[in-house]
């Protein structure tokens, strides 16, 4: 598969913002076409990470505007940057999430999407196993076939 690594590729570095953000605020900076999530941050440590779905979800269930702590997802998923791009999309996968906080030593590097994936990932992985001879085949007859028919 592919041996790329986390970071070697060009991560994003959307607004951070802490656990005690307004959630308005954090509503208007995922407004930005390129912001679809955000990571929640204390001093350099991931705690949390809000997307578009838990500001839909809030809308959806209360009236409330609570500060960001108390929407955010935690705990995070999060990804070592010497990671390979298949090991990050295989956790995005097994963990159902689409943003993975990129953090080194404990300390946020980055976020990556399944969208800065997609161009490093095949739609289609092709696994052939041989079962007989490569130049080997049968006629319809039962005949034998060689490589010069």
């Amino acid at each position: 598969m592919i041996e790329t690594t986390v970071e070697s590729i060009d991560l994003r570095s959307p607004p951070r913002i802490t656990p005690e953000t307004p959630v308005t605020e954090a509503a208007h900076a995922l407004r930005r076409p390129t912001v679809s999530a955000l990571p929640v941050l204390e001093d350099e440590s991931v705690v949390g990470i809000v997307t578009e779905s838990d500001l839909v979800a809030l809308v959806a269930e209360t009236d409330e505007r609570p500060a960001t702590r108390a929407i955010m997802s935690a705990p995070v998923t999060t990804i070592s940057p010497t990671a390979t791009i298949a090991e990050a999309a295989e956790t995005m996968r097994t963990d159902g999430v689409k943003h993975l906080p990129v953090v080194d030593d404990g300390v946020y590097r980055g976020l990556l999407s399944a969208r800065t994936l997609a161009p490093y990932l095949s739609r289609h992985r092709l696994e052939i196993e041989w079962r007989d001879e490569p130049l080997r085949l049968e006629a319809s007859e039962g005949r034998e076939l060689t490589a010069g028919d």
